[in-house]
């Protein structure tokens, strides 16, 4: 799943967040999953311990990578990704024929 990393500008297509924009805080490749800031906000009741108290966190849960499409740096529009290889590298490619900056 290399289309997506972190840091990239991603937009939900799909499910109760559709039309949500946002960056990507992590990837979980082994899961399919991606974890996009300030979207699908769920609350953890946390016990409290030795280095921090308890309560209840608001955090960011994962949602299928499926779900999420890439937003073309040219257009701002959701863009499907192709790989391409320039001066001996893979690099990202929207369907605009921009290359995507990653990390």
């Amino acid at each position: 799943m290399a289309r997506l990393r972190k840091g990239d500008q991603v937009v939900v297509m799909r499910g109760e967040h559709k039309g949500a924009r946002g960056a990507v805080q992590r990837v979980l490749e082994e899961r399919g999953l991606v974890v996009i800031e300030g979207v699908n906000q769920v609350k953890r009741h946390v016990k409290a311990g030795p280095q921090r108290g308890g309560g209840i966190l608001e955090m960011e849960a994962p949602l299928p990578a499926s779900k999420v499409m890439l937003v073309d740096p040219v257009t701002g529009k959701p863009t499907r990704v192709r790989r391409r290889v320039e001066e001996g590298k893979k690099v990202r490619v929207a369907k605009s024929g921009a290359v995507i900056q990653g990390n």
